[in-house]
């Protein structure tokens, strides 16, 4: 066997043993084959790469989803700032100035602390004893009278809060509707201000109707008074002793 077809044989035995384990990934060190002198397989550089990009993509991961998040805390802030589209704020201003109108047109005794404290003083004071039987009558009159308003005043006022009973059914009922589909907070809040604004104009009718009602029983009860006051002046007047029969002079015939 020559030199050269020796050579040969060697470069096909190398051949065959350098192709299984250039395959295998397990090699560490660099395969050199025949002088050409580089790296062909490096598992350790590629694996360093392969983690490095996993954890690139896993910031971006992650960088999306606190996007995804900040966006949906914005569109919940744009929900919870919308305001309310609806307002009874007018209708329930409306009812307490209907029932302030009432009240302020109270007849004779209005409703006010100097003329109440005045009447009393005059109209349902003590019996003057200097005051004529006529005098006497016409004030009973005026009292009788300013009872009579009174109770007048008071079924205006009932009658008045007896009509806003339809309007609050129709604001409480649009109320609780505009509660209940509510896209955040803030509508939430104002539907249920605006409920607890109808509940105080409730309160105020009942407040007035009270008012008014014990207005009228509180001036029959001073007419009744009064009226016992000037039953004990007349009755002293009658038992008075006076002068008594005086005999004059009676011409029977003319001369």
């Amino acid at each position: 066997m020559s030199i050269k077809q020796r050579r040969v044989r060697q470069f096909a035995v190398a051949l065959l043993l350098a192709g299984p384990l250039a395959a295998t990934p397990v090699l560490t060190p660099p395969a050199q084959a025949f002088g050409f002198g580089r790296i062909v397989y490096d598992p350790t550089n590629y694996a360093q790469n392969v983690l490095s990009a996993a954890r690139a993509l896993e910031q971006i991961n992650n960088q999306i989803s606190a996007l995804q998040n900040q966006a949906q805390m914005l569109m919940n802030q744009a929900r919870n700032l919308t305001s309310l589209p609806y307002s009874s704020l007018q209708q329930l201003q409306q009812s307490v100035a209907r029932t302030q109108s009432l009240l302020s047109e109270a007849q004779q005794i209005a409703f006010d602390v100097q003329q109440i404290d005045q009447a009393f003083e005059t109209t349902y004071g003590a019996a003057s004893m200097t005051d004529t039987d006529r005098a006497l009558i016409d004030g009973a009159r005026d009292r009788w009278q300013t009872t009579v308003a009174g109770l007048q005043d008071a079924m205006r006022v009932q009658a008045g809060v007896v009509g806003n009973i339809d309007t609050n059914r129709s604001q409480m009922s649009a109320l609780v509707g505009a509660s209940q589909s509510a896209t955040g907070a803030l509508q939430a809040t104002q539907a249920g201000n605006q409920l607890l604004a109808l509940q105080a104009q409730q309160i105020s009718d009942l407040t007035a109707v009270i008012a008014a009602q014990g207005r009228a029983q509180n001036l029959e009860a001073a007419q009744r008074a009064s009226a016992q006051e000037q039953a004990r002046e007349q009755r002293r007047r009658f038992l008075e002793p006076g002068s008594g029969y005086q005999p004059g002079s009676a011409k029977m015939f003319q001369d």
